[in-house]
């Protein structure tokens, strides 16, 4: 990632260590719907520690004696950290092994990785990628530095005014690596399939961290502006542009719409006037025009993005004078280092465990919120 994130909130008020253990980081997957209780596909809720999605994935190909692709899972969740989500395993004929073979280890077994089964059902689809209404995160913040009362009052602002709904650094592989392959590629070198669409998500989310740092520098990333094009909050709908009125103003308000920003693609910006003009001064640089025309050459479509972000549900606890406790949840495709950003700098503690078995491209999703 090349564009330095501004904050929309003034200085840093703390810096602390995140990820010091895996009990420190928890996510959990908030499901989209309800089994079907029949069907051809077993549904199963896992709990892991030390494993990230796509090993699990494999292992239960192994366990169940699947192809890895008969394996559904709704977003990806990293290894340094407790987790629950979903995967479905595709079982014709409705045979599940014994899952005592499958859960051999499960929590107070010791400090390294485990998996345990919560839940067993049969549901009647696969697992689609995205198929979560969200994610509720549980972190501590340790050896936190900064003063009390100011934390207290940015953690404030930030649940009642919202967030900059950045792409988080994981999106752009270790040390931003990404965006230099993804130009690198668009110049004409050849890359795996796999490479290449985490380089087209990379290519576009710098697109849009550039236009929304220059929103967050001229304070508009949760104003209206001329020309805006408008999103729903809790979907991927949008609407607009229209001239602005007393009623988007009380909705903005109200968290029921958010500005949004361009996912970059083939055809016309959706916004107008002064909104695109903004949009298109952020991405007018030599690197920005190659990522742009690599994204249209690749066939992907003009889409848009929420540039606001709401941590529901926020709430904290000091558990002592260094150990800060933050619970809260986010939509799909969000981040929890929006939330960090806001208060100062997070050294994450996991990024000096085990290099050499992360994938190459950094693409564990720690901190994100699904997909």
């Amino acid at each position: 990632m090349s564009v330095d994130l501004p904050s929309a909130f003034g200085a840093a008020v703390l810096s602390a260590r995140i990820r010091s253990t895996p009990e420190d980081f928890r996510v959990e997957e908030i499901d989209a719907f309800e089994p079907t209780g029949e069907g051809e596909h077993l549904l199963l809720t896992i709990e892991k520690r030390g494993l990230n999605t796509a090993a699990v994935a494999k292992q239960l190909a192994a366990w169940a004696g699947l192809p890895e692709m008969a394996i559904g899972y709704a977003g990806m969740k990293d290894r340094h950290a407790v987790t629950r989500q979903r995967f479905s395993l595709h079982l014709p004929r409705r045979v599940a092994p014994e899952m005592a073979t499958l859960q051999a280890d499960g929590p107070g077994s010791g400090p390294g990785p485990y998996l345990s089964v919560l839940d067993a059902t049969w549901h009647n689809r696969k697992l689609p990628r995205g198929a979560l209404a969200g994610n509720r995160f549980a972190l501590v913040l340790r050896d936190v530095q900064g003063e009390r009362a100011a934390i207290d009052a940015r953690l404030a602002r930030i649940a009642a005014c919202g967030l900059p709904n950045w792409f988080g650094e994981q999106r752009f592989g270790r040390g931003g690596g990404n965006i230099a392959a993804a130009l690198s590629m668009f110049a004409g070198r050849r890359v795996r399939r796999d490479q290449r669409s985490i380089l087209l998500s990379a290519a576009r989310s710098e697109l849009f961290n550039r236009v929304l740092a220059a929103r967050v520098r001229d304070a508009s990333w949760d104003q209206g502006t001329d020309g805006e094009v408008w999103m729903l909050s809790g979907s991927r709908s949008v609407f607009g542009p229209e001239p602005w009125s007393e009623d988007l103003a009380g909705r903005l308000a109200r968290f029921d719409i958010h500005p949004s920003g361009p996912l970059w693609g083939a055809g016309g910006l959706r916004s107008v006037g002064k909104c695109a003009e903004r949009e298109l001064a952020a991405l007018d640089d030599k690197d920005a025009i190659a990522l742009r025309a690599g994204l249209e050459s690749a066939g992907l479509k003009q889409e848009r993005r929420a540039l606001r972000l709401v941590a529901e549900g926020l709430a904290w606890q000091w558990q002592d004078d260094s150990a800060l406790r933050l619970a809260f949840s986010l939509p799909p495709g969000c981040y929890a280092t929006a939330l960090l950003q806001e208060l100062g700098h997070a050294a994450d503690d996991s990024l000096s465990q085990c290099r050499s078995s992360e994938s190459p491209d950094g693409h564990g999703q720690g901190l994100q919120a699904g997909v």
